[in-house]
């Protein structure tokens, strides 16, 4: 499954290596592609979108609707 969110207060490098690594940590085989630019994170993954979203809420970053 693919999941595109936008995640506004991702604002460098850093905060979106914080974000794969969260992803990461509960589906290790999971492909992030996380954009400081555009605020968007792309995540490949056979995780359920609540457990991704609640990855990112995790590590201190807010998900927009």
């Amino acid at each position: 499954m693919t999941l595109q969110l936008n995640v506004p207060n991702m604002a460098c490098s850093a905060c979106s290596h914080t974000i794969a690594k969260a992803i990461q940590a509960i589906d290790p085989a999971a492909t992030v592609q996380a954009d400081p630019k555009t605020k968007l994170v792309e995540v490949d993954t056979q995780a359920s979108e609540p457990m991704i979203r609640n990855a990112i809420t995790t590590a201190g970053y807010t998900i927009a609707n």
